[in-house]
This record gives structure tokens, C-alpha cells and sequence, in this order.
């Protein structure tokens, strides 16, 4: 059953047992989510990955109960088509007490799991589109209203156009204002760009637009320049797959209106002239099947640093060299 992100009172917890969040307001997801599950701390956290590579353990632990179990809240990430089969063998499970969310990017309508949860009137699925400039603004204006900070419309202008339409990454960046301005300190425009990263790092976004593009000599000459530490290898992961996706976005625009010089015009949010020569490469050197692949294989890598920090230099310099030195999918 489909409702809007706001309709979430439609909920009912004795019947909605599986629901699916998908899109890209994770900020917005997890508000919601926090408003679900306000009468419980018994929530679990899993990867589709880690579900699929278990799925009998996975299983039997989620229909296993003690006598002194509260409500259980299992939350999947990153999901995709791949949880289907297991989702549709626990919708024939007794679910008790037990709520189900799987959280998914974007999913296309011919998406098999969108298209479950859509025709199910016991399931609930819920698109999460980004928020929209205005919605953002009035989210940074009470906020910065109820913490009594002052700074002008430019840099709140400046912040909401870096987050690309997550509330999330807004109130991240927000708190980090609040955090310096404690004591009375005041803020100026320079510590806003520098504390909430609106100072580029340019040798992360290089590396990750050489990676795309395929400029291994490029790379190594990058790589061999700038000395990465293991902080910045997430940072290098994060860029090259939001990157990853929005060059999906291009592609398939691409493929639809054959026109690149239009492709590249009428993207949104707009492509800064000094980016356009190097997106043109991109565009052109990509399928969707390909990078499609490519997103799949870097939430591995994530996933791979967070378990192995002390060798994420060596994890995401060697997954780096690989891609750029393959030949092209084209």
C-alpha cells in the first residue's frame, strides 16, 4: 500500500508489520522512523548484504522470542530486489510484535520489491523524495531560531545547497555551528565555510572525477601528491558513490535524449562550468548496467572500512587503481 511520507498516522502497528522507506531523504526516513518506534529500544540494525550471506540465522533469530521481549524493530539498509524472496517468505510468518523496515535508495517503478509492497494492502511503502529549498530553509531557520544564532541568508543559501535536499546532512551541519558558537562566540562567513565543509577538499573531488573519467595516470599522480589518512578514506568512498549515482542519473538522460550539451544543461542541481568537460567523460564512458555495479560494489568497500580502518588506505587505493584501469564499458 502506498501513503505519502507524511500520512504515517495511517500506520497501523497490528497490521503493518513490513514497510519500505526508499529514496534519498534519509534524514527525513529517520525522523519517521524515530516517530515508529518511540516505544521500544530493542532495534536492530542489518545490511541486505549481511541478511542475504545469513539468511537462515537471520531468520531464526527474528522469530525467536523470550517471555521478556519488548516490541522488536529490525531496520535492513541499503536494500535492493535482492530481499525480496526473504521478504515475501516472512509475510507469511506470524509477526508479533515485530516491525520490519527496509531501507532502500531510489527504486525505479519496474523494481519487483517496490512493486510488493505497493500491491500489498498489509505492507506500506513510502517514497522519500529530497526536500524541496523552501522546506530546508524553514528547517534551518527554527532551528537557528530556537539556538539563537544569527548568520545570514547567504550562508544558510550556501549550506542548503551542499546537502542536495537531505535533512540530514543539514542538521549535521547546523549542529556543527551550534557547537562553535557555544559560549557566545560569534561566527563568521569564512568559519561557516570552513566548519560545515563548503570548503571543497580538492584533492578528494579530484580523485573521485579522475576515478569516473578513467584518468589512471591522472590518479596515481593524485594518489602519489596527497597523503590520505584513514578519516579520509570514508570521505573518498561517500564522494565516489554519491558521485556514482548521480552520473547514473546522466546516463540515463543521456541515453533517452542523445544530446549531451543538453544532458549536461538541464541537469539538476547544476553542473559548475569548471566540472563540465570532465562529466562529459563521464557520461560518455558509462551504461547504466555498469555503474549500477559499480554503486553495488562500493557499498561492499564502505562496509569493508568501517569492519578494517587500520587498511582502508590499502581497500579503497587499490579499488580505486582497479576501476580506473579497466577498459571502457562502452
Amino acid at each position: 500500500m502506498i501513503i505519502k511520507s507524511y500520512e504515517v498516522n495511517k500506520i497501523n502497528p497490528e497490521i503493518h508489520n513490513l514497510l519500505l522507506f526508499y529514496g534519498k531523504n534519509e534524514g527525513l526516513k529517520n525522523h519517521i522512523t524515530k516517530n515508529i518506534v518511540k516505544n521500544t529500544n530493542n532495534i536492530h540494525n542489518y545490511d541486505e548484504k549481511e541478511v542475504l550471506d545469513n539468511e537462515n540465522v537471520f531468520i531464526d533469530n527474528l522469530l525467536t522470542k523470550s517471555l521478556f521481549d519488548e516490541k522488536k524493530l529490525i531496520i535492513i539498509k541499503r536494500s535492493t530486489d535482492k530481499i525480496l524472496k526473504i521478504i515475501e517468505s516472512l509475510k507469511s510468518e506470524k509477526l508479533e510484535d515485530i516491525t520490519i523496515i527496509i531501507n532502500a535508495d531510489n527504486l525505479e517503478k519496474k523494481s519487483k520489491l517496490r512493486s510488493f509492497f505497493e500491491k500489498n494492502k498489509e505492507t506500506i511503502c513510502i517514497a522519500f523524495y529530497p526536500d524541496n529549498d523552501q522546506t530546508l530553509s524553514k528547517l534551518a531557520y527554527d532551528f537557528l531560531k530556537n539556538k539563537k544564532i544569527s548568520i545570514s541568508q547567504s550562508s544558510i543559501n550556501l549550506i542548503i545547497n551542499k546537502c542536495n535536499g537531505d535533512r540530514e546532512a543539514l542538521y549535521n551541519e547546523l549542529n556543527k555551528i551550534d557547537l562553535y558558537t557555544q559560549n557566545g562566540k560569534k561566527i563568521t562567513t569564512e568559519d561557516i565555510m570552513k566548519i560545515t565543509n563548503l570548503i571543497e577538499n580538492h584533492s578528494v573531488s579530484e580523485l573521485v572525477d579522475n576515478c569516473l573519467a578513467k584518468n589512471n595516470k591522472k590518479i596515481i599522480n593524485i594518489l602519489n601528491e596527497n597523503n590520505f589518512n584513514n578519516e579520509d578514506c570514508m570521505l573518498i568512498a561517500r564522494s565516489l558513490l554519491n558521485k556514482s549515482k548521480r552520473i547514473l542519473h546522466l546516463v540515463k538522460e543521456f541515453q533517452n535524449n542523445k544530446n549531451i550539451e543538453l544532458t549536461i544543461s538541464s541537469a539538476k542541481p547544476p553542473i559548475f562550468w569548471k566540472d563540465k568537460e570532465i562529466t562529459k567523460q563521464q557520461i560518455k564512458y558509462w551504461r547504466p548496467e555498469n555503474i549500477k555495479d559499480l554503486i553495488y560494489k562500493l557499498t561492499d568497500i564502505e562496509l569493508l572500512i568501517k569492519k578494517n580502518v587500520n587498511n582502508s588506505i590499502n581497500l579503497i587505493t587499490d579499488f580505486i587503481l582497479e576501476q580506473s584501469s579497466t577498459k571502457s564499458n562502452n
